[in-house]
């Protein structure tokens, strides 16, 4: 190693040789450092990380986790990663290192948290975000063994309470708002398709068939740090076509007509999230029905087909879920006697049979 001050930019010069984590040997430069002292200091942290030495810290090693999920993850991903990282696990444990972070330092940040009164969906969902991180490092960095598995876990995976409206509360929203297009047929779309609300908003008049009465969802919208992105859908299977009822045909028709100058590759609906928030808003408070999410309009969908009677397998392919076990882990209490109902069709089969 060897540091020398620019005469030119007044700036500090590192010059090193380093054996990466895969036993090559490399020299390189660094440049641009105001102090010999944190030329030094720079370069202790970069030995130990690239030779994937756990005795750095957590924050050091949040730096090799996030250069991974970077080629790998969507960039909404990373982003909810490290609202998540950078809130939540940063200030308690970003100065410990990894080897040092024991069972009982999982324990005490977790009951850190859930003092502070957080949702148990949220709190399932920061754990696990810590869970995976160890998990990286047990995996693809020799750690020992991951302390969350031996701390447990913390929060639920699903509310205890799922908000939904029936198909008499929505019709008590709908309409009152009518006022406006545009709202009136997003959430016609939300509750009779039960699309995500990303989905909703990355349509296109080309994603719908008024022929065959037939939707494709095949992206995502979000807007992040003031940019709209168009993104694929959550998973694999979220790739999928929604059939349509007619009397939502005919109002995506009309709808269509309103549009001056629509073209295939437009987007259907102008906006973002929030304006979606506020109509809701706006027809919880005009209606008097009970307020939910705009997630919950996918929720309300799924409720009405459990009691329509429509098999989760159904339901799944519809939502886009990975698989049924998902519907069913979700929606459970829609179905608490799907299982009787099995039973007795199955002897209905049999008794059928038997008294030809």
């Amino acid at each position: 190693m060897s540091t020398k001050k620019d005469p030119k930019t007044g700036k500090w010069v590192l010059q090193y040789r380093y054996t990466d984590w895969q036993g090559n040997r490399k020299k390189t430069t660094k440049r641009g450092f105001d102090t010999k002292r944190e030329a030094e200091e720079w370069l202790r942290t970069f030995l130990v990380k690239s030779q994937a030495d756990l005795t750095m810290k957590f924050k050091d090693f949040m730096d090799i986790y996030f250069e991974d999920c970077s080629t790998r993850l969507r960039k909404t991903t990373i982003t909810n990663k490290h609202y998540i990282v950078d809130d939540k696990l940063l200030p308690y444990f970003a100065e410990k290192p990894m080897n040092a972070i024991r069972a009982a330092d999982i324990r005490k940040w977790q009951n850190t948290l859930i003092g502070q009164g957080y949702a148990e969906t949220y709190l399932k969902s920061i754990n696990n975000q810590l869970t995976a991180i160890f998990n990286f490092a047990v995996k693809y960095y020799d750690l020992g063994s991951n302390p969350c598995t031996k701390a447990g876990s913390m929060g639920k995976s699903r509310a205890s309470e799922m908000k939904f409206w029936t198909v008499d509360e929505y019709h008590q929203f709908i309409d009152c708002m009518m006022d406006k297009r545009r709202s009136y047929i997003a959430f016609e779309l939300l509750f009779w398709t039960g699309m995500r609300k990303g989905e909703l908003l990355a349509l296109t008049k080309g994603d719908i068939d008024l022929e065959k009465n037939v939707i494709t969802v095949s992206k995502s919208y979000t807007r992040l740090k003031k940019e709209d992105l168009i993104t694929p859908p959550k998973t694999p299977k979220s790739n999928r076509k929604i059939g349509i009822p007619e009397f939502l045909a005919e109002d995506i028709a009309d709808y269509f007509n309103s549009l001056y100058g629509l073209e295939d590759e437009d987007r259907l609906f102008q906006m973002g999230e929030n304006y979606l928030n506020k109509e809701l808003e706006r027809g919880c408070k005009k209606s008097g029905v009970k307020q939910i999410r705009v997630h919950d309009m996918r929720h309300s969908h799924a409720a009405m087909l459990a009691y329509m009677k429509i098999m989760p397998l159904e339901v799944a392919q519809r939502l886009g879920h990975e698989d049924v076990e998902t519907t069913l882990n979700i929606y459970e209490h829609l179905y608490p006697d799907s299982q009787a109902r099995l039973a007795e069709q199955i002897n209905e089969k049999y008794e059928e049979v038997m008294n030809k």
